[in-house]
């Protein structure tokens, strides 16, 4: 083996694999019967002609739409699949996030599924016994752990098998869908854990319909398209080549834009439970935030000296203001802001962070603050936008709350130029 082979931690080559559909169960059993004759199903092709070389520690991106064979992939490189075709080498120990805690026994106990699913994930006994502590205090479910899982709620179910998942420190790391898991606390928990097994050098395999949480995390991406690789390169060129795409397609399509993806609108790819809309700051709006969280508690716009939710804007002279109130647990760091721009057809067409801005946010001890952003002389284009606003981390990549729609932006103009923005420029 190459020392080149030997730094690889994935390496696929020509990877392909076939379902047979049945229209109906009889043809299944025919098929098992008689299937050395003559064929009684169609062949399905999820994944055709596959290649990539993914190197020890890279952080990889899968995109694609879905039916794309994105999870079709994921599960060939946990073991779960075999190929039909092709070359598949998987290098290291593999820990998947795809549906947690589907080696459960719900007739067991907590305690009795991790010592089962650990095994599943290649730990001793003895290695169990000395993680035992560790992963219970993780999953925080209390005395429930000796009960069987069959009693569990969903957000107990999910505690446990995360915190079996990641305790096994792999050396590969795959993701479907979600960078955290469960509520509140725990949902950070298990984002600074991922975070914390990326810092430590293991190989992680990102599938997400969010493509800011693929171009901040992501040093490459793969993005399939009908089973085979439509692009794989750089993680930023491969998401704006996609987004791109997406717009065009819905562009095109009989309905307007406003229908079309959701990865094209400001906001997508979050978890719905950390959605709100501004009539519901009112409902949930705090002093003091729960432990491991952060909120919105008020968010304020000001164009031309008039206040609002609905705002006048003239193109290239309003200065827009907002304020974004928060409330968060003074144990955790102090959590970042940002705000995404939509036209009236769902495109996002800026978007601004303080953490990409390199400001850090300022609060008091009891964890309640402000970040007041200032857009000088927007210069936006006639039309109606949208502002989304979001509280995330501190680094800016796990969201503690989005409020789609906060405000409105009404941008009138003089002249008579088209398109979204005007740009800067020189004559001669």
């Amino acid at each position: 083996m190459s020392s080149d082979s030997q730094q690889l931690a994935i390496k696929a080559r020509g990877l392909g694999k076939r379902f047979a559909l049945f229209e109906r169960p009889a043809d299944r059993l025919k098929q098992l019967l008689w299937g050395r004759w003559r064929s009684y199903g169609r062949e399905f092709w999820a994944l055709q002609d596959v290649s990539f070389e993914i190197p020890r520690g890279a952080v990889v991106g899968l995109v694609g739409r879905n039916g794309a064979g994105k999870s079709t992939l994921l599960q060939m490189v946990c073991g779960t699949l075999t190929p039909t075709c092709g070359q598949l080498a998987v290098r290291g120990r593999v820990a998947a996030l795809l549906e947690l805690g589907a080696g459960f026994n719900p007739e067991f106990s907590g305690i009795e599924n991790v010592y089962m699913n650990a095994a599943i994930l290649g730990l001793t006994r003895e290695q169990v016994d000395a993680r035992l502590d560790a992963i219970l205090a993780f999953a925080d479910i209390g005395r429930f752990v000796h009960q069987p899982v069959k009693t569990y709620s969903s957000g107990m179910f999910v505690r446990l098998a995360f915190a079996v998942a990641t305790s096994v420190e792999p050396d590969i790391l795959v993701i479907d869908e979600a960078l955290s898991v469960g509520d509140g606390a725990f949902a950070r928990k298990s984002f600074d854990r991922i975070m914390q097994l990326r810092e430590g050098g293991a190989t992680i395999l990102f599938c997400s319909h969010a493509m800011y949480h693929v171009q901040a995390l992501c040093s490459r991406a793969l993005w399939l398209e009908g089973g085979r690789v439509r692009m794989w390169d750089e993680a930023v060129r491969v998401t704006s080549a996609y987004e791109t795409a997406l717009v065009v397609e819905s562009q095109n399509a009989i309905d307007s834009v406003a229908t079309g993806p959701d990865s094209t609108r400001a906001g997508a790819g979050f978890d719905p439970k950390t959605r709100r809309t501004p009539e519901t700051l009112s409902d949930a709006a705090p002093v003091h935030a729960p432990e491991g969280r952060a909120v919105i508690t008020a968010i304020e716009a000001w164009a031309d000296g008039v206040q609002g939710r609905e705002l006048a804007v003239h193109s290239g002279r309003t200065d827009v203001r907002i304020r974004i109130a928060f409330a968060s647990d003074p144990q955790l760091p102090c959590p970042s802001a940002a705000i995404g721009i939509a036209h009236a057809n769902g495109m996002t067409v800026a978007s601004a962070s303080s953490v990409g801005d390199g400001v850090v946010l300022q609060r008091g001890a009891d964890g309640v603050g402000a970040a007041l952003l200032v857009l000088p002389q927007v210069p936006l284009l006639k039309g109606d936008y949208t502002v989304t606003v979001f509280l995330a981390c501190e680094r800016g990549l796990h969201p503690y709350e989005v409020v789609e729609r906060a405000l409105t932006l009404r941008v009138l103009q003089d002249g008579l130029e088209q398109g979204l923005v005007a740009l800067p420029r020189q004559w001669s």
